[in-house]
């Protein structure tokens, strides 16, 4: 498995399978948030099958399907949701970890600085520069992430 660690609490991965979740309970994850749509490629796993196989090692599961390069602010919102509801640390996963990174900037983007988030996702290996108007623009309407 390839972890990138986020934040102190969220790590992001490539895809991961039912054989992973051992390992990553005895690393510590409490949650997983699977961020890709089902069969998006034929080999991937369900999300059923690994959500049912983490509920067996006492491992969170959420679903927050995205297809590649459409995270919409609603997106955003149930990701930000997760992280705050959702026992941790959490990973999330899609296919790269490039959507999950993507997800947490957004989510995060009305509590921590510009710098902070475009620092942490570079440190994980993730060149979030694109979305610096996006971000901008939700420091400045941070209402449009709410999820009340």
């Amino acid at each position: 498995m390839d972890i990138r660690q986020i934040s102190d609490l969220l790590s992001v991965s490539p895809q991961i399978t039912e054989a992973d979740l051992s390992a990553l309970r005895d690393a510590g994850f409490r949650s997983i948030i699977c961020n890709r749509p089902d069969g998006e490629e034929a080999d991937q796993p369900t999300f059923q099958k690994i959500a049912t196989a983490a509920k067996k090692l006492g491992i969170e599961a959420r679903h927050i399907p995205v297809a590649g390069g459409m995270v919409s602010d609603a997106d955003a919102a149930a990701f930000r949701a997760a992280l705050d509801e959702m026992p941790k640390p959490i990973l999330a996963y899609c296919r790269s970890g490039t959507r999950s990174a993507t997800l947490w900037a957004l989510a995060r983007a009305d509590e921590l600085p510009l710098a902070a988030i475009l620092g942490a996702t570079q440190r994980a290996g993730y060149d979030m520069s694109c979305l610096v108007p996006r971000i901008s623009d939700r420091l400045a309407s941070p209402e449009k992430i709410s999820v009340k």
